[in-house]
């Protein structure tokens, strides 16, 4: 278990007592995690995930169900664990925001056009599910000023990530039926198609040098696999449990599969020189929440684990320099279920 000092996890109790968010506090290291040294928790209760890096590095913005919320709104903070900011208006649901270049406006997905309350969670009945919410994707000022809508399509759009040119957004959305990726210039115009397969492509993310896309893919192998698919998107569901990573070319060229693994593979970004991936897996136990970070070569070789926590690890991403690694996870937790954030210095 990560262990935490008295004397930090004191001052941690003390300032949420008195109100205060407490800044960052350092943490150990799990045996085996060699890459990462210099560990700083920069949140503390709630569930805190998507944590992205502006183009300068010195701030995330990320969604969380702090002040009391039961679902997610938009916030920037600095890396440091200071100047925390709810960007989103507050209603309805959001998720997957991003920097644009110049730091000052973010785009994100957000539901409250269609619900101003939370939507309702998926029916447990139904098994491990995630619920396609009726998303679409807005542009704001950091402060939350000047919120416009770039997309209208009623149905689950989201999943944005900006190019390294900072011209187009690559996303995920239901608009023509399945799950699919597609590109648009920041403005929202020049949307494009990339995907086609029948069934789930998501979470794409650029390359460093803009010219790849890596995504997370489940295509049902047979009839009766994408029979059950297509009724769960009809009750705007999908079943997140078998997931592999994927790359093609920018323009959706030469798709080809990275992973043969089992399990859920999924939130792959790159390595800053681009021969890598990174991303989080359940694969040695599929059944269980036990996700980890790996690191894994274009060509599926190379499968290095980078995280040995015993719950979840995910959502890695690259500081622009390379230098360091944002995560969310289960460890450090007052309460279980909890999930924060973390930045490590990264050793190569």
């Amino acid at each position: 278990m990560i262990r935490v000092t008295l004397l930090a996890a004191t001052g941690i109790v003390a300032a949420i007592v008195a109100g205060r968010a407490p800044q960052s506090q350092s943490v150990a290291a799990q045996a085996g995690e060699s890459h990462l040294t210099n560990i700083r928790q920069i949140t503390f209760g709630g569930e805190n995930a998507e944590a992205y890096f502006s183009r300068d590095g010195q701030w995330l913005t990320f969604q969380s169900t702090r002040d009391g919320r039961t679902c997610d709104q938009q916030y920037v903070v600095r890396t440091d664990g200071t100047g925390l900011t709810r960007v989103s208006n507050g209603l309805g649901k959001t998720t997957c925001g991003w920097f644009l270049p110049d730091g000052q406006r973010l785009f994100f997905a957000s539901s409250h056009a269609h619900d101003s309350t939370c939507p309702p969670r998926p029916d447990p009945s139904q098994g491990y599910v995630w619920g396609l919410d009726r998303f679409d994707i807005y542009v704001a000022n950091r402060d939350g000023s000047g919120l416009r809508r770039l997309t209208h399509y009623d149905v689950y759009t989201a999943e944005g990530v900006l190019s390294p040119d900072g011209r187009k957004i690559v996303f995920t959305s239901l608009k023509d039926g399945d799950l699919d990726i597609y590109t648009m210039n920041v403005d929202g115009t020049d949307v494009r198609r990339l995907t086609t397969t029948p069934g789930y492509d998501g979470g794409p993310w650029w390359s460093p040098d803009g010219t790849k896309i890596v995504y997370r893919a489940w295509h049902p192998p047979d009839s009766a696999g994408l029979a059950d698919y297509r009724a769960l998107l009809d009750r705007r569901l999908v079943r997140p449990s078998r997931m592999e990573l994927w790359v093609m070319n920018a323009d959706g060229s030469d798709q080809r599969q990275i992973t043969r693994l089992g399990g859920a593979n999924f939130g792959p970004s790159w390595t800053p020189d681009g021969r890598r991936i990174v991303f989080s897996s359940n694969y040695r136990n599929p059944r269980s929440r036990n996700f980890e970070l790996f690191l894994v070569n274009l060509d599926g070789s190379g499968l290095e684990q980078v995280t040995s926590h015993e719950e979840f690890d995910g959502f890695p991403m690259f500081s622009p320099d390379g230098r360091r690694l944002v995560w969310a996870s289960n460890r450090g937790n007052s309460r279980p279920g909890e999930t924060n954030l973390f930045i490590a210095d990264w050793k190569e």
